[in-house]
């Protein structure tokens, strides 16, 4: 089933291949600035409206040519970003909140939310096998065009 908000499990091998540890600060708050922007103060994945969201990078994974690609950056709120990074929210004995949220903006049931968090982990392991990603980052060109 296709949801609205999802788990976005990073392998572990890619956890400091981010935006914040490539690029200066200065081009990083860019970024994060124009998707606060085109979020108009509103998740751009449950619509609640707030002042404080956060930067998200959306990253694909091609495992075939083992690529870790960057889709988008878009601006959330922190109940979506702790459903998205579910692995960190449980680290820090938070996941109760982060399924109430899932289930909530996805409309659907324990058994549903269990099921997405099995499947997201079964990616998660394939996507460990691969040792080292290749980086994709073509998505900011826009941003030198």
């Amino acid at each position: 089933m296709a949801y609205k908000l999802n788990f976005e499990l990073v392998p572990d091998s890619c956890w400091y291949s981010n935006l914040r540890s490539i690029l200066s600060k200065a081009q990083w708050d860019y970024i994060k600035k124009e998707a606060k922007e085109q979020a108009n103060g509103r998740c751009m994945i449950c619509g609640k409206k707030t002042v404080r969201l956060d930067a998200h990078e959306r990253w694909s994974y091609d495992e075939k040519n083992a690529v870790q690609k960057l889709e988008d950056v878009i601006a959330v709120c922190k109940d979506c970003h702790s459903v998205i990074h579910i692995g960190f929210t449980q680290l820090k004995g938070d996941e109760e909140r982060a399924e109430r949220h899932f289930m909530k903006v996805n409309g659907c049931n324990y058994a549903e939310y269990r099921k997405a968090l099995g499947e997201a982990n079964e990616l998660h392991k394939r996507h460990n096998k691969i040792s080292e990603w290749k980086l994709d980052l073509s998505y900011l060109k826009k941003y030198t065009e």
